[in-house]
């Protein structure tokens, strides 16, 4: 089936909902593209989005929504997505999909892990805007309705690249190709999200008469959207379920990977506002998905939140300021705690814990370091690897060197020392 293309359309950001629980929904992600556009040894739903790799989106969505374990399927030669997908707190089942035909083959790759009953609801493993609400929604839509086949659709002005979905106002009558449209579709303004929901028992069928379409390789693949006029074609009832256009915004390429980390970002920024954090110029600030705050945290611009960082209460970081988990050798998280200064210019690595009411000051890196309470780092300063007692103070251009060639040794500095320049 032919990726659909991102619109040309303004999107606003969905609502917050909180969606209902059940397990009675088996979602599949689809994740054995080779993602060419992106021109880069990174699989393309590895690439990080807010700190986050793209699948990782879709999966913790699918967790937040309570659906059973995912099924997602991989391309064998791709290692990266499987081992990142095994580790996911979802316990997703794996399937392999080789070659690529398709988005109907790649279901048919996962039939053996699907229920008898039931909804199973199909997503693509680089769509990462679809809410955890929307999808119980759509299966619920499908559940209501009894039908074969329930269609995620957006309403655009302009549907661009995107798929159209014809209805007759209340059922959908079946679901065009953006590179199939003719006269009678061209003017439609449903748009196909691709995302898709199913009745279990009945899905086997469909997927057994699946048509073989042409593809550009000289080869045939396998489109998913067909199954909408085969169960019509079966008497069964096909239904469709809105969702705000920004949720069906897949990433192709590095322009609309960007364009995805603009908006997510503004939702980010949002939330952290309104949860009690200023941001002094928000749009100079990046922060992660899994970024945490207190209430009464100052962050002035440009500042850069990696993955891994908590701020407590009252907290001010100052600007140029850089949080970062040295990920993949790193695990250890950041937390600056209540009432702590970092900043400006100050460089926060793997593993730092800066106690209450400390000062981290301009140009100082910290590294695997714990800085007591009340203590105090103000100026040009490596403190890596390194603990620091409570309300001590180290002085301008101080480094610990913890390093002898082989192996690194922790400096323990005590509490109330002054450690001069």
């Amino acid at each position: 089936m032919p990726r659909r293309e991102r619109a040309g359309n303004s999107l606003a950001f969905a609502t917050s909902r909180e969606p209902p629980l059940t397990s009675n929904l088996t979602p599949v992600v689809l994740a054995a593209g080779k993602g060419t556009r992106m021109h880069s040894a990174v699989p393309k739903v590895l690439h990080p989005l807010a700190g986050k790799p793209i699948l990782g989106h879709v999966l913790d969505a699918l967790a937040e929504a309570g659906t059973a374990a995912p099924v997602v399927v991989v391309a064998p030669d791709v290692p990266a997505v499987e081992t990142f997908a095994r580790a996911h707190p979802s316990a997703p089942t794996l399937r392999h999909q080789a070659p690529p035909l398709g988005t109907g083959d790649a279901v048919t790759r996962a039939r053996d892990a699907l229920p008898a009953t039931g909804t199973v609801v199909v997503l693509f493993g680089d769509t990462p805007f679809v809410s955890a609400a929307t999808v119980v929604e759509l299966a619920a839509t499908r559940d209501e309705a009894d039908a074969a086949v329930a269609v995620l659709g957006m309403k655009l002005a302009d549907p661009g690249g995107y798929g159209r979905v014809v209805t007759d106002g209340v059922e959908v009558l079946r679901v065009v190709e953006a590179a199939q449209l003719d006269e009678a579709t061209a003017d439609v303004t449903l748009a196909n999200s691709g995302v898709m929901a199913f009745d279990a028992a009945r899905l086997p069928a469909l997927l057994d008469r699946l048509p073989p379409r042409p593809a550009r390789d000289g080869n045939h693949e396998f489109y998913l959207t067909d199954t909408v006029e085969l169960a019509r074609t079966a008497g069964w009832r096909c239904v469709w379920h809105g969702c705000d256009p920004v949720e069906g915004l897949g990433i192709n390429d590095r322009a609309q990977l960007a364009e995805a980390e603009a908006l997510l970002q503004q939702r980010l920024r949002r939330r952290a506002m309104l949860a009690g954090v200023t941001l002094v110029d928000p749009a100079s600030c990046y922060l992660s998905a899994d970024t945490r705050f207190g209430q009464d945290v100052v962050i002035e611009p440009h500042v850069v939140i990696g993955p891994g960082v908590t701020f407590e209460d009252a907290v001010r970081v100052r600007a140029f300021s850089h949080f970062a988990v040295d990920a993949p050798k790193e695990t250890r998280p950041i937390v600056v705690r209540r009432g702590a200064v970092v900043g400006p210019f100050a460089r926060v690595r793997s593993g730092s814990d800066i106690g209450n009411g400390a000062h981290v000051g301009n140009f100082v890196e910290l590294k695997n370091a714990d800085v007591g309470n009340g203590a105090k780092i103000n100026h040009l300063t490596y403190f890596g690897d390194a603990g620091l007692g409570p309300r001590s103070n180290v002085g301008a251009g101080t480094i610990t060197c913890n390093y002898d060639g082989i192996a690194k040794h922790r400096t323990e500095i005590g509490a109330d020392v002054f450690i001069g320049s």
